[in-house]
């Protein structure tokens, strides 16, 4: 992942390295993402954006000014900014002379460690040969101020020590270009002292409380800047992976040139004190701007103002350094304050101020001067017909219905639905807008449940109803099958494929002791082959069924256990038939089947002799007939 030791020392490489590094500072981590969109709402620049509703946002790095708003908004820890501790221990175990700066933020962060000796000695544990403080590097940068503020020519400036303030000006405000002070920041002044000192192939990795001071090291030349730069997180993280702590050190010294007023710097108003710049109302040359939100008021101020409000301003985007987005400390604001300035007594008691005097003098012609570019991100303004198409999208179509809540990370409504045009954010993020859905989706939701549990009872019901038929079928079938066994006569139910559905027990004893074996195996025959239990012409005359759909009635087949008359019907048409056979040898079916078949033949006998004495009646009656005819034909006409 890291460049080798050869890379590294290339000034070549190593500038390929910084631009690689440079382009993606702040990273999210989709798979921690809770699509909470805290991070959305906190970004002062809008440079997270949400593309599509419900979806995670995206960080814009072109609109981003490093200032970690972001990352410490984020509980998931699902964004991040670029580590560089792996280039670090690279550095410290190739290259011969690697040496730290310290930002004087240094004694609100390690609070934890007795004395700073001991957190000097720590570093150099890790590897680093010298330890410097950037406090000596404020000195240098406030008196630059004191001159430019004291020697008012017509322009008035804005402080240029934090790089997120910069960043915001050359992206947002880029009218301001010409009011940033020309002045590098601390950290970059104190790199070039360092540089100026050791005269020789040094690396200087920068530590301290800022995520934007990353980007800032990459502006200047390798030899012009520092190397590397890294947090307060990142240092501890290196302590912890290398198990140095205070407890088993002795102490250590920080090398000269070493600070005086300039340890103050991590108050925001601490480079005003160092320059000796006067805060008096009534000389009203600087006003100094707490966090992002006064930033952004006063550079909002500034810009069409400047001729009317007449003074410089010292902005910080955090509310001094001792809050930056890379420190770990917990403690509230005002112990951290207390801490810097226990700590700068602390350091100046020690100080000799003749030597401190030499080397002001000695590095104070270095070159501190910077110019700034613009990087405009501004976006044209939407029409106003397209912003109140969004304002009536989200339920506000007149202006007494715009709440300006601020829920959504924009300061009005109006703001909102031009971010929502612009594709910086969706109409999702509205918060009253989202609750106007949620309480709508609830009711629907209500009455869809509502349905639901009718549907729910009418299904129980209807389950209620359908189990009580089943068990009044179950119940019709035991009755059935039991009155089924009940029956003289042997009655089986067959499919068309010919095999037994079900038979009763005569059925079964009628077919003799083979079948009942197999019955024994089979209870009730089911699925048995009716071709094996029964003759030829019992099958053709149940195929005759099947294919007719008509009854075939008290039919004799001879059977291997003697003659069987059968009677068969359809039941369901082309699927099932049932037989009633009965066995002509059993006594009592002999003797009906006599008095039946006997009676049947008296009957046909009468029938027939009623057909005869009718046909012997019509015979006579017309012999009769005829004989009177001729009788009648041979009389004499007078006895006509």
């Amino acid at each position: 992942m890291f460049l080798s030791l050869q890379q590294i020392l290339s000034t070549a490489k190593y500038l390929q390295y910084r631009k690689m590094t440079s382009d993606k500072l702040i990273r999210l981590d989709e798979s921690k993402c809770k699509i909470c969109y805290t991070c959305v709402r906190a970004c002062p620049v809008k440079a997270i954006k949400v593309m599509v509703s419900g979806q995670q946002p995206v960080v814009d790095n072109d609109r981003c000014i490093a200032c970690g708003t972001c990352v410490t908004a984020c509980n998931p820890r699902a964004i991040t900014y670029r580590t560089d501790t792996e280039l670090v221990t690279e550095l410290l175990a190739n290259h011969p002379n690697v040496v730290v700066s310290l930002d004087p933020a240094l004694a609100s962060e390690f609070n934890d460690i007795t004395d700073y000796r001991k957190l000097a000695r720590m570093l150099k544990q890790l590897g680093f040969k010298q330890i410097y403080e950037v406090s000596f590097g404020v000195d240098l940068v406030a008196r630059r101020y004191k001159s430019l503020f004291h020697h008012f020519k017509g322009r008035y400036y804005i402080t240029s020590c934090c790089p997120a303030v910069v960043s915001y000006v050359e992206k947002f405000h880029p009218g301001l270009i010409n009011n940033l002070a020309p002045i590098v920041s601390p950290m970059i002044a104190m790199g070039r002292v360092i540089r100026a000192k050791l005269k020789t192939d040094v690396k200087i990795v920068h530590v301290g409380p800022c995520i934007a001071a990353k980007n800032e090291a990459k502006l200047y030349e390798p030899n012009d800047s520092v190397d590397v730069v890294l947090t307060f997180e990142e240092i501890r993280k290196m302590f912890k992976e290398r198990q140095i702590n205070e407890s088993t050190l002795e102490y250590s010294h920080i090398s000269e040139p070493v600070g005086y007023t300039g340890l103050l710097y991590p108050i925001a108003n601490g480079i005003l004190q160092a320059a000796e710049i006067s805060e008096n109302l009534l000389e009203n040359i600087v006003v100094t701007g707490r966090g992002k939100t006064a930033m952004i008021q006063y550079l909002s101020a500034f810009e069409p103002e400047i001729e009317n409000i007449k003074t410089n301003f010292n902005l910080f985007f955090c509310k001094g350094c001792i809050s930056g987005p890379g420190c770990t400390t917990q403690t509230n604001r005002l112990t951290r304050r207390s801490d810097v300035i226990g700590y700068a007594n602390k350091r100046i008691k020690e100080l000799n101020f003749d030597t401190w005097q030499e080397n002001v003098a000695k590095y104070n012609e270095l070159e501190l001067s910077r110019s700034f570019e613009p990087e405009s991100c501004r976006m044209p303004e939407p029409p106003e017909e397209k912003v109140l198409a969004v304002l009536k999208s989200i339920g506000m179509p007149t202006r007494e219905d715009e709440v300006d809540c601020g829920a959504c990370g924009y300061k009005t409504c109006r703001d909102f639905a031009s971010g929502v045009i612009k594709g910086l954010t969706t109409t999702e993020m509205c918060a009253i807008f989202s609750q106007k859905n949620l309480t709508n989706y609830i009711k629907s939701l209500k009455a869809t449940n509502e349905k639901l549990a009718q549907m729910q009872a009418a299904i129980k019901n209807s389950e209620k109803e359908a189990r009580m038929g089943q068990e009044a079928a179950q119940e019709a079938s035991e009755v059935t099958s039991a009155m089924l066994q009940k029956l003289r006569s042997g009655v089986v139910f067959i499919d068309k494929n010919l095999k037994v559905i079900q038979a009763n027990n005569n059925f079964i004893n009628m077919l003799g002791e083979e079948v009942k074996e197999i019955s024994e195996v089979i209870p009730g025959l089911a699925g048995a082959d009716v071709k094996r239990l029964l003759p030829y012409a019992f099958c053709n005359m149940v195929n005759y069924v099947f294919t007719t759909h008509e009854d075939v009635l008290y039919k004799d087949i001879d059977t291997s256990v003697g003659i069987i008359n059968v009677s068969i019907f359809p039941l369901k048409k082309g699927q099932i038939v049932g037989a009633i056979l009965r066995d002509m040898h059993q006594p009592e079916v002999l003797k009906a089947e006599i008095e039946n078949r006997v009676s049947e033949v008296v009957e046909k006998n009468l029938e027939m002799v009623q057909k005869i004495g009718y046909l012997l009646g019509e015979g006579a009656a017309e012999t009769e007939r005829m004989l009177n005819s001729i009788i009648k034909s041979f009389k004499p006409k007078s006895e006509k």
